[in-house]
């Protein structure tokens, strides 16, 4: 008697794995944005890492590092106390080609001193490459590069450092730093009592010598399997700044317990930890007392990979959705030759032209930061801002980029389930989006001149765009009013949009006009693709987004 056979169907009407491509050359609106603030001459060095980061091997090592998430090992097998997190080979590879790139540091000499010319602009190439890879991996990544800033403020100790920290190596092993081939950094700031409010801490830090001993307990901290991190603790004299290795300097593991790792809605791949110290070794960074403003330094780099990552969320996310639509037929066509379809995807790819536009002018502002005022002043004012615009986009632009692929889009085999889950975290961590919107208020009172004079820079830079005039006068009347906290996020959104389509008038004027009339001159509708746009434009947008 004949068997039935059961192997499926025939698969066909799908779209091919989006993988084996160079994340770079397709993405127009980077390949031009990264020109435009003075890139150009990394152009080659980009496309390798794209090709690289665009493979199906680096896919999947994103895929095994989040389904293989990180354990906690307190003890070894004869009770010692260890507090090590174990990892999947996965993310150690992703860790390895990130290093190797210099993500992790190619921003800073190797004395430490920030590396000028368009560093922050082509490392920021690649972060935003790489988020749309695997995000989680890139939190060390980012503390590290960013702890730099922070150190500065004591320079014996980052004299000391980094030669460990500036080389291209990834060392996982657990080992004192001064030993390694290369290091990592975390951040502990919060405390169960306090969060945001880290002048409640109540971690407190004994002078032991030349050291500190410190007491107490974080209640997130990142990436405890860094080799140091930096904290803040209560001294004699107020909140202060702490280094706090791994290991003391006799070799033993140092007093950090873990207590558990965060169970996490996204950044799975990544470890975040609750930990107590038990008069655990650190060394003071920066004044005692000036915890805040020696570690703000840090903050500042965070909030701006913050913004970059979801940048890179957004635009994969958009790429993965064009890339379907653009092989799956429905009634007789394919999808991204349906009208409505045009009318959401062109809509999706605006947005994520002005924010990589608007990121990039930003680390823009961070390479020249050292050595003009005006840019200066516009990283101190639209940080937060584009932090709070880019970071809060994120989850429902990645929500309209699933329902493009419909039901596949929803499911674990692909990664914009993953990207969704992973988007919020960014707008949560670093500071949250009233905790932006405060900064922006803070630098306006603190430095008014200077913020007006970046105000003026952005009228003059979007002169004749429409809803530019208005836009300007809305933030200046709303920031001088009395009651401007409570509606300072409407306010700082109009700030962030003003700024993306100045950025995005200095890359692609035609687009920027585009975006004005959408975003400034309008209220832009809630779901994307409900606005009117011609025909034509939607083709080169999207053509520029994906060719």
């Amino acid at each position: 008697m004949t068997q039935p056979s059961f192997a499926t169907h025939e698969v066909f009407n799908q779209s091919p794995p989006f993988e084996d491509i160079d994340l770079f050359a397709v993405d127009r609106p980077l390949v031009d944005a990264v020109k435009a603030n003075g890139g150009a001459a990394a152009e080659r060095e980009l496309s390798e890492f794209g090709r690289q980061w665009g493979s199906a091997a680096m896919a999947d090592r994103g895929r095994v590092a989040n389904e293989s998430t990180p354990k906690l090992r307190t003890f070894d097998a004869k009770g010692n106390r260890r507090d090590q997190v174990e990892f999947h080979p996965a993310y150690h590879e992703l860790m390895a080609h990130s290093a190797h790139a210099g993500v992790h540091n190619s921003t800073w000499t190797a004395n430490g001193k920030p590396a000028g010319d368009a560093a922050e602009v082509i490392r920021a190439a690649k972060f935003y490459m790489a988020a749309q890879v695997e995000t989680g991996h890139l939190c060390p990544v980012t503390m590290t590069r960013a702890s730099v800033g922070a150190l500065a403020m004591q320079p014996d100790l980052l004299g000391r450092v980094m030669p460990v920290l500036s080389t291209r190596s990834y060392d996982p092993s657990f080992a004192p730093w001064w030993q390694k081939r290369g290091m990592t950094l975390g951040m502990g700031m919060t405390e169960k009592q306090g969060g945001t409010d880290v002048r409640a801490n109540m971690t407190r830090a004994v002078r032991d010598g030349e050291a500190y001993r410190i007491t107490g307990h974080k209640w997130f901290m990142s990436a405890p399997m860094c080799d140091a991190f930096l904290v803040l603790a209560q001294a004699d004299s107020g909140l202060t700044c702490f280094f706090m290795p791994r290991f003391a300097p006799d070799g033993s593991v140092n007093a950090i317990q873990f207590q558990r790792l965060k169970d996490k809605l996204g950044n799975r791949s990544n470890a975040s930890s609750e930990v107590e110290f038990v008069g655990a070794y650190a060394e003071r960074v920066g004044e005692e007392g000036k915890g805040i403003r020696t570690i703000i330094q840090m903050v500042q780099l965070t909030r701006q990979d913050c913004a970059i990552a979801s940048v890179g969320l957004m635009r994969s996310g958009l790429a993965h959705a064009l890339h379907h639509a653009r092989h799956r037929s429905v009634f007789q066509k394919h999808l991204a030759d349906q009208p409505l379809m045009q009318a959401v995807l062109s809509d999706m790819a605006l947005h994520v032209e002005a924010s990589t536009a608007l990121v990039m002018r930003l680390c823009r502002a961070f390479d020249r930061t050292p050595h003009d005022a005006a840019e200066a002043a516009y990283m101190r004012l639209l940080t937060p801002a584009i932090k709070y615009w880019t970071c809060k986009s994120a989850p429902p632009f990645l929500y309209e980029a699933m329902e493009c692929l419909g039901g596949n889009g929803y499911v674990e085999d692909g990664i914009l389930a993953r990207h969704y889950r992973e988007s919020p975290v960014n707008a949560i961590w670093e500071g949250s989006g009233n905790v932006m919107c405060l900064d922006v208020l803070r630098a306006l009172s603190r430095e008014p001149e200077a913020a007006t004079a970046v105000l003026q820079s952005l009228a003059a830079e979007t002169k004749g765009l429409p809803g530019a005039g208005e836009a300007i006068a809305f933030i200046g009347q709303t920031f001088r009013r009395a009651d401007g906290e409570r509606v300072a996020r409407l306010a700082v959104e109009k700030l962030a949009l003003l700024a993306a389509a100045a950025a995005l008038n200095g890359v692609s004027p035609r687009h920027a006009e585009l975006f004005a009339a959408t975003r400034l001159a309008a209220t832009h509708a809630s779901m994307y693709g409900a606005v009117e746009l011609e025909s034509g434009e939607m083709r080169a947008l999207l053509e520029r987004a994906l060719p």
